[in-house]
This record gives C-alpha cells, structure tokens and sequence, in this order.
C-alpha cells in the first residue's frame, strides 16, 4: 500500500503564505537536528510544507487561488515506526513545539492545520494490514492506511469488510476516521467508527506508548478506547487500531420512494429504525435538493440499500417496503445513480473555482426535534446575504434519532459569508436540539461552538482531560475549543476560554 494525500485543490504557484496571521513557534536548527535523531525523515522543503499544512477544509480552499493556506508548518516529519512517533513526541514535548498529525488531510473542518506552526507528524508511511483474524472478525491495521486499499484487501484476500464507506474513502485514513468518529455511508449496517474499533495504539504527548482495549467486551474501568476515539489529535497519537470486520455482503435490496414531504418520510425512516432492522442505507433528499441531483421535481426521494446476508436483507426488504407501502414508488436507477457518484468529491473544487461559496453541516437530532430544527437551520442559513441555496437530506438513522446533513452554497465567496452562514446554521441547531456534528468533526472550524454545545462543565472534564494527558498543550493546538499555551487563534475560529 502506497496511497498518497490527494490535495484539494491546486495552490496559485509561486510561495505559499499563512492566511492567518497568529503567533506561530519557529524551528532552530537544533531542534530540527533532534529531530532527525529520531530516524524518521524530516523535510522543510517549502512545497512540501505547504501541501502537508493544509486539508479539504472548503474555506481554506478559497484561498488556493491566492497561495495561501491557513498556517504553515516549519517542518514535515514522516515516521515509519511507532517508535519513532514515540521518540517524535518525547522531542516535541521536552521542546515545548506543536505536533500535529496529519494522514490523508481530507477533513473538512481545518483539523489538521498546523495552526501554531511546529512540527507535521505525517501517518501515511505508517501502511498497511498488520493481522487478520476471521475466526473473531478482527482486523489489525495501521492507522496511516487509506480507507480504499484497506478494503480492497479485506474483500479480495480475506472476503470479510469493515463496511466503513465514507464518501471520501480513497482519500481517507484509519486513524482519520477514528480522530474524527467519522461515518460511512453504509453505517446503519455496520455502525459508525467508533462502534467498529476495538482497540487502539496510541502515543501520548511524552512519548508513552498505550494499548487500548482488544476484548469484545469488559469491564475494566472507563472504556479508554472511548477516550482517543474523537479526539482529533489532540489527547493523543493513534497508530494502530483494531477493528470489528463482517463477511462479505453476498447479498444485496434496492428500493426508491417520493413523498410529498421530507417531514413525511422522515416518519418512516424513524418507523423503519424503530423495528431494529433498517437498511444498510437509508438516504432522504428533500424536494430541493433531489430535483437538484435527478429532476424529481417538488417531491422528497427516500434511497434505500442494503447488502448481507439474504436472511437479513430479505428481512430488511419487507420491514422498508412495509413502511413505505403508502408512499409512491420511484425509479430504482436513482439508487443505481446515487451508488455509482456516491465517493465523487470533484464538485467542490469546480464549484470553488468558480468563486462559490460551498459547504456542508451535518448534525444529529432527535426524531422528535427533527420537524421543527429541519426547516429551522435551513431557512436560517438560506436567509443570510448572498447565500443562493440550502438543501437538506438525511443521511444516517438511528432508533432515537437521525443526521441532517445541510448543503449551502453562496457568492461571492469569503470569509465573511462563510462564518455567517455557520453561526446562522449552528446556532439555530443547538437552539432547536440537535448536536454540534455527527461525523465531520470539530477542528478550527467549528471550535467557537464548542462551549455552548458542551456546556462549562462538560468542557472543563475536556481541558482537566487535555492538561493530563498533554500538560504542554503540544498536541494539535488550537482545535476542538480547548485552551492552549500559544497564545489566541484566529477570530472567529479560536473557541478557547482561558
């Protein structure tokens, strides 16, 4: 396995600049000759610094055109051992210098930007299975590993799949999806990331190396696991994880339905999650945004899909057609279209070439807020100047609850309008009762809500959690809202309070 970053979108040439203007920590060359002592390559190359410090995070990708990303890093190291992240880490914290870990860079919410400057810790030599055991279904894999060579081997060597199937899978990482509790498409079946991990290896900020987990199940104190599991990086440095892997779907249900509303067929996703047995995906498009996608007209398209055993698919087959036995049946070719561009990110970068605006917010709500909060963050965000659209659909359900997951789009594009159109949305969201993400994370970019989501006390066990495990405050600083000893991040996006 040799996959490699795939970058967003393509920098102005010439020298690359920081879009934000904070204090940053500089490298001397002595640190950067410690550095070297721990065997991993170290590169300062100003290309590769530039490439390395940013994501696909679509505000930063506004800045392309200009040459600029939002911070710059002094150095890239790249280690091919877990001890050489320990010996990286233990050099980094004696020196008080940012360490931030990035692999495929492919989040969405600035959270691998080196926002301080320091030191890159690139995951991506760290590749490849480590183990596989199909008695148990469990897999040992690197956390460097991009998410589609990981199960090209799975399903063509072994016949068994994690199932995790996030739209960006060819330019996602293990540790990636675990740093961010990311989502795959086809979570209902499977679960989400943090429902497939079994166990971790993680470096702490002073080097120490921990093994998490590793049993189906115990009781040995909090589930520390649990701990790292989201943690975007900054708690500490996952290396290697173990993961719950399925038999290979030889089985498969396609099934597509219009509504006249999305609050109508919203009631029958929460039916069919309710009866404990729903399809591998259960896709809702409002009428905007599917007429968008296929000239459906005014009308909601709810997708269906799954894949398992015939057993369980026949299952799932009758439950969905049970519930939708009152909706109007739909062309399946729109579950075979949705299939075939279902991991095309190629739109973002046309779009933001042309000087637009994009993005997207997803979030999770209860099935009894979800009427009122739908149409709630959508007209909030179409009603900020200068935003042209605002389109909804749910993407994931659960038995209590579902993820909305808001597309906007405005012009021209800037960082004003895109900071309005994120606290006109958020903050109507956790006014309504919905959660601050379900899958994309927190990063920068939404770190300044972290607080009103969280609540002062919830924060506080975070910052007690982050002082612990990293008093030096070295690893990814500036993200997740928790407070840090370099000094105020860029306003709006620094959500520490001191």
């Amino acid at each position: 396995m040799t996959n490699q970053p795939t970058p967003p979108i393509a920098l102005r040439e010439g020298a690359t600049s920081a879009h934000f203007t904070n204090a940053t920590v500089a490298l001397d060359e002595t640190f950067l000759s410690l550095l070297r002592a721990t065997g991993a390559p170290v590169t300062t190359d100003a290309t590769t610094l530039a490439e390395s410090s940013r994501d696909w995070w679509p505000l930063a990708m506004t800045w392309a055109a200009s040459g600029k990303v939002g911070a710059l890093a002094n150095a890239v190291v790249q280690p091919t051992t877990v001890e050489q992240v320990s010996a990286i880490a233990r050099t980094c914290n004696n020196h008080q210098i940012p360490l931030t870990v990035a692999a495929g860079r492919s989040g969405v919410v600035g959270g691998s930007i080196p926002l301080f400057g320091g030191v890159i810790l690139d995951m991506c030599a760290m590749q490849g299975i480590r183990s596989v055991d199909e008695i148990s279904g469990v897999v040992d894999v690197w956390a460097g590993t991009f998410g589609d060579d990981f199960e090209n081997e799975l399903q063509t060597a072994h016949s068994i799949t994690v199932g995790h199937w996030p739209q960006s899978v060819a330019l996602s990482t293990v540790g990636g999806w675990l740093a961010c509790r990311g989502a795959g498409q086809l979570s209902n079946r499977y679960g989400k990331i943090e429902d497939i991990v079994l166990g971790l290896d993680v470096v702490l900020a002073d080097g120490t190396i921990v093994h998490t987990g590793g049993h189906a199940r115990q009781s040995a104190g909090p589930d520390l696991t649990q701990l790292f599991v989201g943690s975007e990086g900054t708690l500490g440095i996952i290396t290697a994880a173990r993961l719950r892997a399925k038999p290979k779907a030889t089985a498969e249900y396609r099934g597509a339905w219009s509504f006249p509303s999305f609050e109508a067929a919203a009631e029958v996703c929460r039916r069919i999650s309710r009866r404990g047995l729903e399809p591998a995906a259960l896709r809702l498009y409002d009428a905007a945004e599917a007429d968008r996608n296929w000239k459906t007209g005014d009308v909601a398209i709810l997708l269906a899909f799954d894949e398992g055993d015939p057993a369980v698919v026949d299952a799932v087959k009758v439950i969905t057609e049970e519930e939708c036995s009152e909706a109007t049946t739909a062309e399946i070719a729109l579950v075979d279209r949705w299939l075939g561009h279902r991991n095309d990110v190629s739109s973002l970068e046309a779009l933001i070439s042309r000087g637009y605006m994009v993005d997207t917010l997803e979030l999770t709500v209860s099935w009894t807020d979800l009427p009122v909060l739908y149409p709630t963050v959508r007209d909030a965000i179409a009603s900020v100047p200068g935003v042209l659209a605002c389109t909804a659909h749910l993407s994931h359900s659960y038995p209590d609850g579902a993820c909305l997951y808001f597309t906007f789009a405005g012009t021209p594009a800037s960082d004003e309008l895109y900071v309005d159109c994120w606290n006109a949305g958020t903050n109507a969201a956790l006014t309504a009762g919905g959660s601050l993400s379900h899958h994309h994370g927190v990063g920068l970019s939404r770190a300044r809500f972290m607080h009103d989501a969280l609540g002062d006390g919830a924060m506080g066990v975070l910052n007690a959690m982050k002082h612990s495990l990293d008093p030096n405050g070295i690893l990814n600083p500036g993200k997740l809202g928790l407070r840090n000893p370099f000094g105020p991040g860029p306003i709006p996006f620094d959500g520490a309070k001191q």
